[in-house]
C-alpha cells in the first residue's frame, strides 16, 4: 500500500506543478477528481486483498478477480458520470483517465506479485 500512496503522491505532484512546466494543456481540470477516485479505488482494492489473504488463500484469486470486475465497473461509473456531465475537453480527460487507470493498475499488480512471491 505504501508503493500505491508514494504514486498518488507523486502523480498530485505532476499535477500540480503541470501549468509551471507547460503540461497544463494535456491535463484535464477535473485531475483531483481522478486522482481521489484512484486513491480511494486503491484502498478499496487493498483491503479486498487483504481479506483474500487473510481468511483463506484457497479463495484469494475469486478476491482478486471481484477487485478487478469492480475496479472495471467503477470506472465505468465514473466516466459515464461525466460525460453525462457534458465535461469540457472530453477527449483530454478520458485519456488521462486511462493513463491513471494503467499506472495504478500496473503498480497493483508489482506489489501483488512482490506479496505473492513469498509465498511461492
Amino acid at each position: 500500500m505504501l508503493r500505491i500512496i508514494l504514486l498518488t503522491v507523486v502523480v498530485g505532484l505532476i499535477f500540480f506543478l503541470a501549468p509551471y512546466i507547460g503540461l497544463s494543456e494535456y491535463v484535464h481540470t477535473d485531475k483531483w477528481f481522478m486522482l481521489a477516485f484512484y486513491a480511494a479505488l486503491s484502498y478499496f482494492n487493498h483491503l479486498l486483498m487483504q481479506q483474500g489473504f487473510a481468511n483463506d488463500r484457497k479463495h484469494f484469486i475469486e478476491f482478486y478477480m471481484g477487485s478487478i470486475g469492480a475496479r472495471l465497473i467503477l470506472s465505468l461509473a465514473f466516466i459515464g458520470f461525466f460525460i453525462y456531465k457534458n465535461t469540457p475537453d472530453i477527449y483530454i480527460f478520458i485519456s488521462n483517465f486511462f493513463v491513471l487507470y494503467l499506472c495504478y493498475t500496473g503498480f497493483e499488480i508489482y506489489d501483488l506479485y512482490r506479496n505473492l512471491r513469498h509465498f511461492s
